[in-house]
């Protein structure tokens, strides 16, 4: 009836001359129409569609996609406003839950979770987008791929926030496994994330055993590094224990708790001991690969158990474990699953402050401090050698003389622009020789610095020589003179040192590039980077290598002192080498420039190597 009075009165307005606009004219007729009478066509609007907003509906290519939508709410924060991380996890959780199950047709339950890498933080009011498929199916498991970003309504700004990896086994009945049918990827990225797949199970199988083999072949090194204003807090203050009651809201249709809920609550007791350790409110930036062990059924109790492991410059390693109970303890408890957690403490700025040293329990906990190095080390491998897919690697440029020019452009500028970057961290000060990271999309590099009584234009010129370099640098056998290009560029043929696992030294084809400063404040540079000469073939003798971006940057900070920096954008093949230093496992990177140091001031003064040099 409602619906006729209003259709009466627009009659009557339009027989009495009452002008009415065309969008409630348009809107009564559309919303009145009678179903044989289609609505009458409606100009497009011209409007401009916000980034991310929803298209037009058109298949997803892969039948297992899932997207979620979650705006966050009060509810969902912290105390400073921002999504709790053990919420993010949970949906994170259901969202790839739902694809898998998806694809398998039958429930599925969470087996194992990669690392994941938080870039940002959420806040209230924004929403949070989860897209989630599977990107392969073995026989009874299938690997299932999450990207996360969020999404600001009043700018349309939209931003990664992580992305990540699990693995789901699918259940029959009484638990029972199910053969999963394969997947057939479409697209070029699918079939990409196909292929890869297949290694990232590699890596997930042979975990436990690379961490073994890490520890059995590393020094123990048992120095702590030294802080300024810092002691170091006994591990055993930052331990928690909780208990958790499983009920049914925790739990999936088979009764089963969500992976993703119980690795909230182990979130929750991972921030309670890290703001132990640094009385501050920690915010979580990783979470180490685990494996899920076994269920939970609702009835359980969880006792979850979380303890700071080691605490590194800027960061530190919570371990937390769950294990379940029921309510008869019938059974010893049951081991669910493990954890380990990585945290920074931000400053006003959001840069990332120095935390207090822990000293560890003698027994476990020195193991699980030596564990936690080698987990830093093993994290920074996976983090940039399986994300660098081999078809984006870059190859030695061929030089000729025709491109001479722009390759020595090419190869002072990147130097350059590696040093300009503001994200370094200090990961490692040892002897005076400070040790810096970047960890940057597919990349990690370093830098090495210190200050030597030299200088600057004498350093610079002992450095540019690679023909000396094996006076301090034990990795060089032998740097051959190939071309001089000009005053400032040179080719050298370089032999180094077997690396570990290989049967035949290194060689290199490298062009060595210097710069003197244009003006004040700027450094002294030598820049490094892999060439390809039809003179310098590879050869059978030698694995031929490359480098992408190093050399140096030389201060003057007095006309007597210097500031002498190392920066290497580390390939794959060096990244082992380099990844053991800065988890603090080796010392041979600063051992190296100490060396370098020792070899400056024994040939300061040598005027005869002077005439020599370059």
């Amino acid at each position: 009836m409602l619906s006729f009075f209003w259709l009466r009165c627009l009659l009557k307005m339009v027989k009495g001359n009452i002008i009415v606009p065309e969008d409630i004219l348009s809107f009564c007729c559309n919303g009145l129409q009678s179903s044989t009478s289609p609505p009458r066509p409606r100009e497009p609007e011209e409007r401009e569609e916000a980034p991310g907003a929803m298209a037009s509906p058109s298949p997803a290519p892969n039948p297992t996609e899932v997207q979620m939508s979650q705006l966050v709410l009060p509810c969902h924060t912290n105390h400073r406003g921002e999504l709790s991380t053990g919420q993010l996890l949970k949906w994170i959780d259901t969202a790839a839950c739902l694809s898998a199950e998806r694809h398998a047709g039958c429930p599925c339950v969470t087996a194992s979770m990669d690392d994941i890498y938080f870039e940002h933080t959420i806040s209230v009011g924004q929403v949070v987008n989860i897209k989630a498929k599977v990107n392969r199916a073995f026989n009874s498991s299938m690997e299932v791929g999450i990207q996360v970003s969020y999404e600001d309504l009043c700018s349309g700004k939209h931003c990664s926030i992580c992305k990540a990896y699990a693995t789901f086994v699918a259940q029959g009945p009484l638990g029972s496994k199910v053969r999963l049918k394969p997947l057939t990827p479409q697209t070029e990225e699918e079939k990409i994330e196909y292929s890869i797949a297949a290694e990232r199970r590699r890596m997930r199988l042979v975990h436990k055993d690379t961490l073994k083999d890490l520890l059995t072949h590393s020094p123990q090194e048992t120095e702590l590094e030294t802080r300024d204003g810092s002691g170091a807090v006994p591990a055993e203050r930052t331990r928690v224990e909780s208990v958790e009651l499983v009920l049914p809201p925790h739990a999936n249709h088979q009764g089963n708790t969500f992976g993703g809920q119980i690795m909230a609550w182990m979130e929750n007791v991972a921030t309670i001991a890290a703001s132990r350790l640094c009385h501050a409110h920690p915010t979580l930036r990783a979470i180490e690969m685990f494996h899920f062990r076994g269920p939970s059924q609702v009835g359980d109790r969880l006792v979850l158990k979380a303890i700071v492991n080691n605490s590194f410059k800027n960061s530190m390693e919570v371990g937390v474990c769950a294990e379940a109970y029921d309510q008869e303890m019938s059974v010893s408890r049951r081991h669910i699953n493990s954890a380990f957690m990585t945290f920074v403490v931000l400053d006003q700025e959001g840069q990332p402050r120095t935390l207090p040293m822990v000293a560890p329990e003698p027994g476990d906990g020195e193991r699980r401090y030596r564990e936690a190095s080698a987990r830093k080390k093993i994290r920074l491998d996976r983090k940039y050698v399986v994300s660098c897919k081999q078809t984006e690697v870059p190859l030695s440029v061929p030089w000729d003389q025709s491109n001479k020019v722009y390759l020595s452009y090419n190869n002072v500028s990147a130097l350059k622009m590696l040093v300009a970057k503001a994200n370094w961290v200090l990961a490692r000060e040892k002897e005076k020789v400070r040790m810096y990271t970047l960890e940057e999309d597919k990349f990690l590099s370093f830098r090495i610095e210190i200050s030597v009584c030299i200088p600057a234009g004498r350093a610079f010129s002992l450095l540019s020589n690679l023909r000396r370099r094996h006076e301090w640098d034990s990795h060089y056998v032998s740097a051959e003179l190939v071309q001089k290009v000009d005053d400032d560029d040179m080719i050298y043929h370089v032999v180094s040192q077997k690396l570990r696992n290989e049967n035949k030294a290194q060689d290199f084809v490298i062009l060595a590039s210097r710069r003197k400063p244009c003006s004040k404040g700027d450094p002294y540079v030598v820049a490094f980077r892999s060439v390809t000469l039809p003179t310098h073939p590879a050869t059978a003798e030698f694995t031929r290598g490359e480098t992408l971006c190093s050399g140096f940057c030389i201060w003057p900070e007095s006309e007597e002192m210097s500031k002498v920096a190392y920066y290497n954008q580390a390939m794959p093949g060096y990244l082992n080498y380099v990844t053991t230093n800065v988890a603090g496992l080796s010392s041979d990177i600063c051992s190296t420039f100490k060396a370098c140091e020792k070899f400056l001031l024994k040939n300061k003064d040598d005027l005869i190597s002077q005439l020599q040099d370059f």
